[in-house]
């Protein structure tokens, strides 16, 4: 016995097979270049740093408890002048709409457009740091900024640390990269004349350069080693964008070909 159609499931029939003379819709796209791939595969973690509630309460919550760490680490005894050593980028200055912009643009970092965008000085300070920093100050803490910007970006660096209102921003505290990206013999520098009370930044590196080192289990061995004296004198800050992680992970890309994170995944994946 035949059952009774309606007209309705003739014409949904009608255009199910329909669809399927038309070509898919993915192939119609057009290909993207190898640079826009690899910029569209940090979307999610750019609009995270950029955008979320979430990031922007853990830069809060980091500085409180770098206040917390530093009155415990001022109560220390220590002979030198205190001092707290800050990274810059995704530290005390937010660079995401640099990346955001990349990844609209489909294009990645470049040192060209990355120095057209620090040399506007319109990064926004993040949350938090501007007050901690004054309250370290407050405290009797000279205030270091040691970053792998390069020298030629000192004078848009200052201007742009002054506007937001940080303190002891000039050429004696703000010390960019010359020549090496590892900041150990800067660092040195300062404890040279200075009990270094706290570290903050968004890289390990920020703390101690052995953890460039990510040859076993992406360096978290390393972390545990160091575990204590992390908990007492570095503050982690969030960078969901790019860092030595980043390059570990899936190695750092080669001029016009985009690295394969899907290897990756497909790698580590269940």
């Amino acid at each position: 016995m035949h059952k009774h159609i309606q007209p309705g499931v003739f014409l949904l029939l009608f255009l199910a097979i329909g669809c399927r003379t038309q070509s898919p819709v993915a192939t119609q796209l057009p290909q993207l270049s190898p640079a826009a791939q690899l910029a569209q595969q940090n979307v999610d973690a750019t609009i995270y740093q950029n955008m979320s509630a979430e990031v922007y309460r853990l830069f809060q919550q980091g500085y409180e408890l770098a206040k917390i760490r530093l009155d415990a680490n001022l109560a220390r005894p220590h002979t030198l002048p205190p001092a707290v050593i800050v990274d810059i980028d995704e530290t005390v200055l937010d660079n995401s709409p640099y990346q955001v912009t990349n990844a609209a643009s489909g294009r990645t970092y470049s040192p060209e457009t990355w120095k057209q965008w620090t040399a506007k000085a319109s990064a926004k300070a993040l949350p938090g740091a501007v007050e901690f920093l004054n309250y370290a100050a407050g405290k009797g803490c000279a205030i270091y900024y040691i970053s792998n910007r390069e020298t030629d970006e000192l004078g848009p660096t200052l201007r742009n640390l002054a506007s937001e209102g940080f303190p002891m921003v000039d050429t004696a505290h703000v010390i960019l990269m010359h020549g090496t990206s590892d900041k150990t013999t800067r660092r040195a520098q300062v404890a040279a004349t200075h009990y270094i009370a706290l570290l903050a930044g968004d890289q390990l590196r920020d703390f101690d350069e052995s953890f460039k080192n990510r040859s076993v289990d992406h360096g978290k061995p390393l972390v545990d080693a160091q575990r204590d004296t992390l908990e007492r004198y570095f503050i982690m800050l969030p960078n969901s964008m790019y860092g030595t992680w980043l390059d570990a992970v899936s190695g750092k890309p080669l001029e016009g070909k985009p690295v394969n994170k899907g290897a990756v995944l497909k790698k580590n994946a269940n």
